[in-house]
């Protein structure tokens, strides 16, 4: 098994439509770890954590979001795994 992590930064209508809950629901689903928050700007940002084969689930997942999203654009970082979290976890606006 493989294991990755990826910074991700999510452009468009992806606050007020249950962005971060719903993807905080299938990361959970998937088994990855990490974190999910909104910032000012109006971008949602996330860490994920896991086996490649459900981050990339997790990745084009977060290309469509929940009904309500318009997702413009999608900037996502490789990381080095370092095995960080135990869950996923949705916190504070930075």
């Amino acid at each position: 098994m493989e294991y990755f992590r990826v910074h991700i930064f999510i452009t468009g209508k992806v606050q007020g439509v249950y962005f971060r809950q719903n993807t905080a629901f299938k990361a959970q689903e998937l088994n990855v770890s990490g974190w999910i928050r909104n910032l000012k700007d109006g971008r949602v940002e996330a860490v994920f954590e896991g086996e490649k084969t459900n981050i990339n689930k997790l990745l084009n997942w977060c290309k469509q979001g929940p009904k309500d999203a318009i997702v413009r654009n999608t900037e996502i970082i490789n990381e080095p795994f370092k095995n960080e979290y135990s869950d996923f976890q949705i916190i504070k606006t930075a």
